[in-house]
């Protein structure tokens, strides 16, 4: 059920891209307790000079090989967003080379009511999921 929105600069194979976003739904499943087959990613990639995210004053390093997350989602936890935010950035380092410091995660939190799976009905509403 969460919707994750990945922001990229432009020029990764589609091999890459298909293991960042393999990766990052292993993490999602096993940090969130979500069904294998609950997967929406929608990958949007850009120029470089149409992405600029700087370090917010924390001295963060940042390189082309940057990768913005938004995930949308029924509420998650502290604990559970620590440990996908941690998990995460360490697979997609060993898997993907992608540098923890490249890794901007981000949740927009929403209800049961704010999701419609096709159909024009709010399965969460209806009691179908």
């Amino acid at each position: 059920m969460p919707l994750l929105c990945f922001d990229l600069v432009e020029g990764r194979s589609e091999r890459q891209l298909r293991k960042i976003l393999d990766v990052t739904h292993e993490v999602l499943v096993e940090t969130f307790n979500v069904p294998h087959r609950d997967r929406y990613q929608i990958v949007r990639e850009h120029p470089p000079s149409r992405m600029i995210i700087e370090d917010t004053g924390l001295g963060i390093k940042r390189t082309p090989n940057l990768l913005i997350l938004q995930i949308t989602t029924r509420p998650r936890n502290r604990v559970m967003k620590q440990t996908f935010y941690s998990s995460l950035v360490e697979r997609l380092a060993d898997q993907c080379g992608i540098s923890s410091s490249d890794v901007v995660v981000t949740f927009v939190t929403n209800t049961d009511e704010d999701w419609s799976f096709g159909l024009g009905r709010a399965q969460f509403l209806t009691g179908e999921l």
